[in-house]
């Protein structure tokens, strides 16, 4: 009854709805990966928010390099994890990021290298100030930072991707991404390999800054995908499985076309006397 399988023709069908399954399943399984890798940096944000700090260096590791080096990034484990540090801020290098959006509106977000006492930098990510009256891009005034030693406590902010250009305006750094290894290069000292995202400071930040919130990423929209893949492998292969079925069943008279009836040819039925 299924001898028309081992046809050329329905041979290639079957191998093209396999590649076709099996081509899904990777998909879903891959978007399975990175349901896992962002529901684990959901985990991470969520955990670091709540622990208690643990000093720098248990997060970060020194920078070994000269002025202008950036020390070796965090293991992937040790991003978001909340650390306290005591060093000077140096407001001469503060870095203003363009771009920035919080509460919908779009301003700078200010970083200023906290200097420590071997010499070596950490760059704090202060908060988030609106733009000068003028545009998006015209320099805000940046409250000043506290003078003398400042203990802060933050979250451990890798490097972002993206290669952002690096200039100076009015004696500000500016740039639109926050890359800790060309910062660096403008840097006169080295500087730690991550940024940190303050939370907490002594003596205490200015309330002009609105602190920078951080995004979840959206994990059920790569579970959705897994979902989605599968089920299109399991429509291929019942697809073809139904084709085929009904393939046999025509093959062996089972499934006969019915004529519709035509009614006008009937004869007309007459009146009994």
């Amino acid at each position: 009854m299924y001898r028309f399988l081992l046809s050329p023709r329905w041979l290639g069908a079957l191998a093209l709805t396999l590649v076709a399954a099996a081509v899904m399943v990777w998909l879903g399984n891959w978007q399975l990966d990175r349901y896992r890798g962002r529901t684990e940096v959901n985990e991470r944000i969520d955990a670091g928010q709540r622990m208690a700090p643990v000093p720098l260096t248990e997060a970060l590791s020194a920078p070994t390099g000269g002025a202008g080096k950036a020390g070796p990034a965090p293991a992937e484990e040790k991003v978001w994890t909340r650390v306290t540090v005591t060093g000077r801020y140096d407001p001469t290098n503060t870095v203003l990021v363009r771009g920035r959006t919080v509460d919908s509106r779009v301003g700078f977000e200010v970083l200023t290298p906290l200097v420590l006492s071997d010499g070596t930098a950490l760059l704090v990510d202060r908060g988030w100030i609106p733009p000068a009256p003028g545009g998006a891009t015209a320099q805000p005034p940046v409250p000043a930072a506290p003078t003398g030693d400042v203990t802060v406590v933050g979250r451990v902010h890798d490097t972002e991707s993206g290669a952002g250009t690096v200039s100076r305006r009015d004696g500000r750094l500016e740039t639109r991404r926050i890359s800790v290894p060309r910062l660096a290069g403008e840097l006169p000292y080295p500087v730690y390999g991550a940024y940190l995202l303050l939370d907490e400071q002594t003596p205490a930040a200015d309330p002009a800054f609105k602190a920078v919130s951080v995004g979840h990423a959206n994990n059920w929209q790569n579970f959705g995908y897994v979902v989605q893949w599968w089920l299109f492998a399991v429509m291929a292969l019942f697809g073809y499985g139904w084709v085929a079925r009904r393939e046999a069943r025509r093959a062996a008279g089972l499934d006969t076309e019915r004529r519709p009836l035509d009614r006008a040819a009937e004869p007309t039925p007459t009146a009994s006397a």
